[in-house]
């Protein structure tokens, strides 16, 4: 696993996985390489009351009905749409799911507005062709097609970028069960490729592209909605931040400390900063950035980094105000102005009154400002 930039959670969390299986003698629809109650113990981590011998780590941070819901729709013969804003881990969530069910969550299309049929369903290989002709063996399956004859979890991220001509190739599959390939000869069964137990897709969607390429009706009913709501709780926030720090940590064998202040000060600045936009008048008053969770883990993990590399290997509010700063401010000026604003009118009281780290964090912002105007 060292060797690789990123590993799927299925190799990630190998060791856990198969642990679990190894004790694992509950109920298991299909093919499922863990039971319902065990997907749910993976994903969401162990508690004294289960009783196991070691403890499972929390990887997806959200209400437990959530995980449980989706391992039910994922236990029926439907899909599953996971929806919300960005960055609120619906990808993350799919990995995770897709790990522990079936132990490979690579099976992923891209939803872009130039994914094509091909990218669900089948292709060919030229050459293989002219030489031989089309057969089963010169056609190259999609990871759709690949989950369907494996009895695995499909993923497809961001359904609604693609246009309505893949998604209406969608619902064949999900409500057939099964891919026909015309250029094969008919007569047999090389020219249908069934869906075996097990099969299964997890779709996900942000909401803010709401508007690009809508769903059908008919595809909504294929899916079972789940939608992922914005972690407001604060504690919650903080305990995902802190994950993906930590894992950032050992992935790059950086030994620096987080100070719990600073954490405090960055979740702080994000609260202030949703409230100011969901005050805004316009969008024009609003930050581009989304402001979510996963924006608020880049913005420590280029302190973190920058820290590291270019500091003095201890994070500082001053590194962390420049990096928030850099990595919020997408229009220039006018994100610079909404960050400017929110210095003067929140940060500059609050460093009077509180201290703490918060002047520091005022100055860094200043200059990070300054620099970038």
């Amino acid at each position: 696993m060292s060797d690789l930039l990123r590993a799927p959670a299925e190799i990630k969390y190998a060791e856990e996985l198969d642990w679990l299986e190894s004790i694992d003698d509950g109920p298991k629809p299909f093919s499922w390489r863990l039971s319902p109650k065990m997907v749910r113990l993976f994903i969401s981590g162990s508690e004294r009351s289960d009783g196991l011998d070691r403890q499972i780590s929390q990887k997806w941070f959200g209400d437990r009905s959530i995980v449980e819901r989706a391992i039910v729709t994922l236990a029926s013969d439907r899909g599953l749409l996971l929806i919300g804003d960005p960055g609120t881990g619906k990808s993350w969530l799919a990995e995770l799911l897709s790990a522990a069910i079936c132990r490979n969550s690579t099976l992923v299309v891209q939803g872009t507005a130039g994914t094509t049929e091909d990218h669900i369903k089948y292709s060919w290989n030229v050459s293989m062709v002219i030489a031989k002709g089309q057969s089963r063996e010169s056609m190259i399956p999609s990871p759709i097609m690949t989950a369907m004859e494996a009895g695995s979890i499909g993923r497809f991220e961001e359904l609604t970028r693609s246009t309505s001509d893949v998604q209406d190739a969608l619902i064949s599959i999900l409500s057939e069960k099964y891919i026909s390939v015309p250029e094969l000869e008919s007569g047999g069964s090389d020219n249908i490729v069934f869906a075996k137990p097990g099969f299964s897709v997890i779709a996900t969607a942000n909401s803010r592209d709401r508007g690009v390429n809508d769903l059908s009706s008919a595809l909504k009913r294929r899916f079972n909605f789940v939608r992922i709501p914005v972690v407001t709780n604060k504690k919650s926030e903080a305990e995902i931040v802190r994950f993906r720090t930590e894992e950032l940590l050992r992935r790059h064998a950086i030994e620096l400390d987080v100070p719990p202040t600073l954490l405090d000060v960055l979740l702080q600045s994000f609260a202030d900063l949703r409230a100011s936009a969901a005050a805004a008048g316009s969008d024009d008053e609003k930050l581009e950035s989304a402001l979510s969770t996963a924006e608020q883990i880049g913005v420590l993990e280029d302190a973190v980094l920058h820290s590291n590399f270019f500091g003095e290997r201890a994070l500082t509010a001053r590194t962390l105000a420049s990096s928030l700063v850099g990595s919020l401010t997408r229009r220039e000026p006018e994100d610079l102005a909404i960050l400017n604003k929110y210095l003067h009118g929140v940060v500059e009281p609050r460093s009077k009154e509180e201290g703490g780290s918060w002047p520091e964090f005022l100055e860094g912002g200043r200059d990070a400002i300054a620099t970038l105007s």
